[in-house]
């Protein structure tokens, strides 16, 4: 069965996104003949696709050994990291082995970070089954974990050797990791894509191959252009500043997909109220993540702890929080002049 394949061009590490039908299914991953491989996934996903996977790599000539980690955001910890290094250790892992990150977001952004620091960096393979990882998590090489102070406040830019992503896994989703993965998609087409924005709308942000495609090719092309976020690759943080403010307050009770989706609607009424966006488009977006049964506003925070907890935001630089605001749909700017005040009164307005 045909399936897309997306590049990612930085030169030497430059690397393929597969994406298609039954990809698991299939011997397709590369440059694993006589290598070391751990696959890590949570205790989730592990029953459902480890098996496959360990086929494939066997297929493909690896020595295959596996490591289950807790799933969840709480779990996003410098001791999983180390978990998962010292399964390397105990499997025999060397500098030239590999790390499999199976699963969503969470085991990613771990294994990958385990994979930039067990023996000072070995290469590793993205294997995302949720949407959220498909679209954005799993491409460009960003790994990391969490401290008790704010989200991804340690890590390293690692690019892996190799996305796949088998859009059957999806259908093992709950609707509500689905619907995460969508306030990503939406994200794609109000920072760069009007076109991708537009068919959302048409097909009411039901989520087709071809869509996923397009969100990984617009990552790739941000990521080859600004690998470690000296630049353009900033405007993929819309939404994040409040959205992951939002998420911490909560304790992670609040899923990541709806945190962004409230720090969209957040961006999107300041961008409004700085006059740099039409009304129109503000509640273009709006209906757009409502459709996708995300929520705009949120309840049981102070918009003053929402402002604090932005403060700690790792994106902030020379004490100036840069915040990402939409100028037209498919077309978004960095400010890090807009008034507090200003602000809190958008926060105020989204919240219950």
């Amino acid at each position: 069965m045909p399936h897309d394949k997306v590049r990612v061009e930085l030169g030497r590490r430059s690397y393929n996104i597969e994406i298609g039908e039954q990809l698991l299914d299939k011997a397709v991953f590369y440059k694993t003949e006589h290598r070391k491989v751990l696959i890590v996934a949570d205790a989730n996903t592990a029953p459902l696709y480890m098996s496959k996977v360990t086929a494939g790599l066997t297929a493909s000539g690896a020595t295959v050994h596996s490591f289950v980690i807790e799933p969840g955001e709480q779990h996003k910890t410098f001791a999983t990291v180390e978990k998962i290094c010292c399964a390397a250790v105990k499997a025999g892992l060397d500098r030239r082995s590999l790390m499999v990150a199976l699963g969503g977001g969470v085991t990613g952004d771990l294994t990958g970070f385990a994979a930039a620091v067990y023996m000072r960096g070995i290469g590793f393979i993205q294997v995302p089954t949720s949407l959220l990882a498909m679209v954005d998590s799993s491409v460009g090489g960003k790994t990391g974990a969490d401290l008790p102070e704010g989200k991804n406040l340690v890590g390293a830019f690692h690019q892996p050797e190799q996305v796949i992503i088998d859009i059957g896994t999806l259908d093992t989703l709950p609707p509500e990791e689905l619907r995460n993965g969508t306030a990503e998609v939406i994200k794609y087409g109000v920072i760069m894509d009007s076109e991708l924005f537009a068919q959302l709308e048409t097909v009411n942000c039901r989520i087709s191959r071809e869509i996923i495609a397009r969100c990984c090719g617009l990552k790739a092309r941000i990521v080859a252009e600004d690998e470690t976020e000296g630049g353009i690759r900033a405007i993929l943080n819309y939404g994040h500043t409040f959205g992951h403010a939002v998420e911490l307050l909560s304790n992670f009770q609040l899923s990541h997909g709806c945190a962004i989706a409230v720090g969209m609607a957040m961006a999107g009424q300041l961008a409004v109220a700085a006059g740099l966006w039409d009304e129109s488009d503000n509640k273009r977006q709006q209906r757009l993540l409502e459709t996708a049964g995300l929520p705009v506003r949120v309840s049981g925070f102070k918009p003053a702890d929402i402002w604090a907890a932005m403060g700690r935001d790792k994106k902030k630089s020379v004490n100036k929080l840069t915040l990402v605001v939409p100028v037209a749909i498919g077309k978004v700017e960095l400010h890090n002049d807009l008034d507090k005040t200003m602000i809190l009164e958008v926060i105020g307005s989204c919240c219950d």
